[in-house]
């Protein structure tokens, strides 16, 4: 190999050196961005995925008075691991023991809302689809406790305060602490527009329950 060549060679090297080294910092500095994007994608089909269940309803699990305890962080208490706060899901079977109907879509929404102060991280995806289910599980008080003559009629406005009692009576119940209204409050700032989910409303089909 002549001198030149030797050269050539040598100098190939070293470009070919320096595309690597600005490859792997590339990779490096898209590595964050992407395991954000993985963690977002993970908790939004977790978000979507979180339904209330028959027994739920039913009260088949229902868990002790949490006491004091329900207050002392802004989660509280969820000794039954259904994702609804353990004060707010007693004190809907206390006020609703016979109506499975009411307790389901008011549970539901309870869920959704409980959703605001667990999410493991907070972005404009994820705090956004949240809000998506809770805008269906608002859907499924109205259409379950104030049900339109038919699909297209308008509501009245006693139907309408109708519909902001329970909606209110949940919201009261959960964020019933300042630092759960500060935690709302925040949660809403990561908040975009967006348009309703293409599902049915309510998770449980209130036509298989008794009342």
């Amino acid at each position: 190999m002549d001198t030149n060549t030797k050269k050539i060679v040598k100098k190939g090297a070293r470009i070919l050196k320096w595309v690597m080294v600005v490859f792997v910092v590339l990779l490096v500095a898209r590595l964050p961005f992407y395991l954000r994007n993985e963690n977002t994608k993970e908790q939004v089909a977790k978000i979507h995925a979180t339904k209330l269940t028959m027994d739920d309803v039913m009260g088949v699990n229902l868990p002790p008075d949490p006491g004091a305890e329900a207050d002392k962080t802004v989660a509280g208490v969820d000794a039954n691991k259904n994702g609804i706060r353990d004060d707010v899901e007693l004190a809907i079977f206390k006020e609703y023991p016979n109506s499975a109907k009411t307790r389901a879509v008011l549970l539901q929404y309870a869920l959704v809302l409980q959703m605001e102060v667990t999410q493991p991280f907070e972005n404009t995806v994820n705090v956004t689809e949240v809000v998506r289910e809770e805008d269906r599980a608002h859907s499924c008080v109205a259409d379950a406790l104030v049900p339109r003559e038919t699909p297209e009629s308008g509501r009245s406005m006693t139907d309408v305060k109708k519909i902001e009692n329970y909606i209110s009576s949940i919201e009261s119940k959960q964020f019933n602490t300042k630092e759960r209204k500060f935690t709302k409050s925040n949660f809403y700032e990561n908040l975009r527009s967006f348009g309703p989910l293409d599902e049915v409303v309510c998770d449980i089909d209130l036509f298989t329950l008794p009342n």
